[in-house]
């Protein structure tokens, strides 16, 4: 029986936040109940229905791994870049669902990188059980396989609950975390000094640096 691991992320370009991957195990059956769930890419499903699917997927096996601000910036700070990291935390994801696995497991990731062939090879870097590892890295995989459309609500339902968290912590709006969001603007501009060591905030993001600059020359002047 085939088995296929879906796996996808969310928050990958916020200034704010985790970083959130997860990745789906199913047998190639159980496809048709992900179906019958309504999964699809989890920017085309409302909040409430994401949450009430995510609940349901949990059944199937699965492993998220988080990647916090601090750990972004630090690793961005030595030279890796975020495609890279990205492909460290889905390989994490692959081994974790593969420790019990000995027969060949379809893996179906959606790319990051627009050069789809050295991505794929940095990441099957990373994959212990190689020989049991069938990779394919797609553009818009989590519109086009129903698995990856699963992980991509969980990682998306994950993202957004780090989110909120974050905002009921500190009581300040923060918006969605992304550079274009006006909230976001305004509490970096209003608030990021003095939670810049909180681990909320990505330093090393331009629109944070911008901000920062920006401060500095009219301190300056």
């Amino acid at each position: 029986m085939t088995k296929i691991i879906g796996i996808d992320d969310a928050g990958r370009g916020p200034v704010l936040g985790p970083m959130v991957m997860a990745g789906v195990l199913i047998d190639q059956k159980d496809e048709i109940k992900l179906l019958r769930l309504d999964v699809k890419d989890s920017k085309q499903l409302f909040p409430n229905k994401r949450k009430k699917i995510a609940k349901e997927l949990t059944k199937f096996p699965h492993h998220l791994e988080l990647t916090d601000p601090k750990e972004i910036d630090k690793l961005m700070t030595s030279g890796t870049n975020l495609n890279t990291i990205e492909a460290l935390k889905m390989s994490m994801i692959i081994n974790k669902l593969m420790q019990d696995q000995t027969q060949k497991v379809k893996i179906i990731v959606d790319c990051p990188s627009t050069n789809i062939k050295t991505w794929t090879e940095t990441l099957r870097e990373f994959i212990i059980k190689k020989q049991l590892v069938e990779l394919a890295c797609e553009h818009k995989a989590d519109e086009n396989y129903p698995v990856v459309s699963a992980a991509s609500i969980l990682a998306k339902v994950r993202r957004d609950q780090e989110i909120q968290d974050i905002k009921n912590k500190i009581n300040i709006s923060i918006g969605s975390g992304y550079p274009s969001d006006p909230l976001t603007k305004e509490f970096l501009r209003n608030h990021g000094e003095h939670f810049v060591d909180k681990n909320i905030i990505r330093t090393q993001w331009a629109t944070w640096k911008n901000i920062i600059k920006g401060k500095s020359q009219k301190r300056l002047f």
